[in-house]
């Protein structure tokens, strides 16, 4: 199920002062020249030609009509790509008519994208189409892509020449800055490559804000956010760059106040018309994280009431049985999943934020609002356990479904006992059946609840398993989605448009340095 929000007439609330600071706090971005290792001639549907081209063959190699060349640089890169193209045979007296295709996967390059009919725009998908007019030529593509392979098919030309790719290059830009951080050289050769990869993944997304994607959607979420500013305070630790978007959020909202679930910053700092309610709870989180990191008072200042705004318009959604109520229930991510009830979740979100909110309240010395939240803490507990706990299955069952994301996030919000979590989390590890977890976005807070129901040993499996076997399917920066048992899944429709280099899969190096394997060298 999509979900789309389209408001008639929005008109976002600005904040002119946070909008100036996060301005101020724009990054400047780090560029490089890659050039491919390599190329082949696709042939067939996810078949590539065995043996592959050497670089130097390329001033050498001519494509007629229907033929292609793939070039595969080597790793996924965000940036803006050159061609230099010539000819061989007569002087053109045809445009070249091409068609640009670049990938972040092999199987993305080999999927035919006229057979996409999913709910997300076909737009999405990287692929161009063009006349060359005069050759030979050195052309440079105005738009940014995120890819590691790009295919360049001959569609049309004249039977008197054929075309040549003499040499090609991509611009790279990112706000990571790589002399901060070191490799970590555990022995342990998976998770030494989980953690290059988890940190390769929030690089390529940090640009002028943290994007949730760099194909697609390319703007700032919160989710997204919140993950990679954890990640990033434990590597690149740009700071400045979450606090811009913690401005972002604030600077532009709902007009009722409520923060956007998303922020659109070209050709000027937008909200989107899309609330959701746990999102907008996370703003509280991501604050209080940032705080602990770097003690920014002006931040404290300037954000603190915006924060509590979220919390406050929260509590107003609660129903008669003191838990989150079912319209507010209707504007919760959690994952994607359309057969997940989310009620617990929802009102263990807010449960969670809460605990986040008290520590921003006495960081302001607002005893008055401290004392309220832990009211409020207090009663929204003891109306979940009363409503969700399962005695007898020692779990909490929302509105019939017992789902790992229910367990997940009560766990989180430390709505049971400690040993009562234990058995939470023991039953989310054996499920078998009911809605499954779709998501790294969703997958990294069950890692995290394991870890707080005491049960490192698990965490530490499910990580190597679930982003062990995106290394193995190829990847090399992590996925937006991913099931290891259905690995053709996509929330849109069709796999064609997922995101290859998502911001929510980030967490791995995180959970590494502060929770498996800390490592004082990881940071210089």
């Amino acid at each position: 199920m999509a979900l789309i929000s389209i408001i008639e007439d929005f008109h976002p609330l600005g904040n002119a002062k946070l909008l100036s600071r996060a301005e101020a706090l724009k990054p400047m971005l780090h560029h490089t020249i890659r050039e491919p290792i390599g190329g082949f001639r696709l042939k067939d549907r996810y078949s590539p030609e065995a043996s592959e081209i050497v670089l130097g063959q390329l001033p050498h190699m001519s494509m007629g009509k229907g033929e292609n060349l793939c070039l595969d640089f080597g790793e996924h890169l965000v940036g803006y790509l050159t061609l230099e193209l010539s000819y061989a045979g007569s002087h053109p007296d045809a445009p070249a008519f091409l068609k640009l295709k670049c990938a972040e996967t092999l199987r993305e390059l080999s999927e035919n994208s006229q057979e996409y009919d999913g709910w997300l725009s076909h737009s999405w998908i990287q692929e161009e189409y063009l006349h060359v007019d005069v050759l030979p030529c050195r052309l440079v593509l105005p738009r940014r892509y995120a890819f590691r392979y790009l295919k360049i098919t001959m569609m049309d030309t004249s039977p008197k020449y054929k075309l040549i790719v003499r040499h090609a290059e991509c611009r790279t830009e990112n706000a990571a800055d790589w002399s901060r951080v070191a490799p970590l050289r555990s022995g342990d050769e998976q998770l030494d490559r989980i953690h290059a990869v988890s940190l390769k993944t929030l690089a390529n997304c940090m640009q002028e804000e943290f994007e949730d994607g760099p194909k697609r959607d390319r703007r700032l979420w919160l989710g997204d956010l919140r993950l990679m500013a954890l990640t990033n305070a434990v590597s690149f630790r740009n700071f400045d760059l979450v606090k811009r978007c913690l401005y972002l959020f604030g600077g532009s909202r709902f007009p009722d106040g409520r923060v956007s679930a998303n922020v659109f910053t070209k050709p000027a700092v937008e909200a989107d018309d899309t609330y959701l309610f746990d999102y907008a709870l996370l703003y509280a989180v991501t604050l209080e994280e940032y705080l602990q990191d770097t003690g920014d008072n002006e931040a404290l200042d300037d954000l603190y009431d915006i924060a509590m705004q979220q919390v406050e318009y929260a509590l107003r959604t609660l129903d008669d049985t003191g838990c989150v109520g079912a319209a507010a229930v209707q504007d919760c991510f959690i994952d994607w999943c359309d057969a997940l009830d989310k009620t617990a979740c929802a009102t263990a979100v807010l449960l969670y934020a809460l605990r986040y909110a008290r520590r921003l309240a006495r960081r302001k010395n607002d005893w008055s609002q401290a004392n309220f939240l832990l009211q409020q803490h207090d009663a929204l507990r003891r109306a979940a356990m009363a409503r969700f706990w399962d005695e007898g299955q020692q779990c909490f069952v929302s509105n019939g479904q017992i789902s790992a994301a229910s367990q997940v996030w009560m766990t989180l919000a430390d709505a049971p006992s400690p040993q009562q979590s234990r058995a939470a989390m023991e039953k989310a590890a054996a499920l078998t059946d009911g809605p499954r977890m779709g998501t790294p976005y969703m997958h990294h807070y069950y890692i995290t609840a394991l870890l707080r129901a005491g049960m490192a040993a698990e965490a530490e499996a499910h990580l190597r398993h679930y982003w062990g076997t995106m290394l193995d399917a190829g990847a090399d920066t992590f996925w937006e989605c991913w099931d290891p048992e259905h690995p053709d899944a996509s929330p849109y429709g069709g796999s064609i448009v997922n995101s290859y280099c998502h911001a929510w899969s980030c967490t791995p190096a995180y959970l590494i340095e502060t929770h498996l394997r800390p490592k004082e060298d990881t940071i210089k």
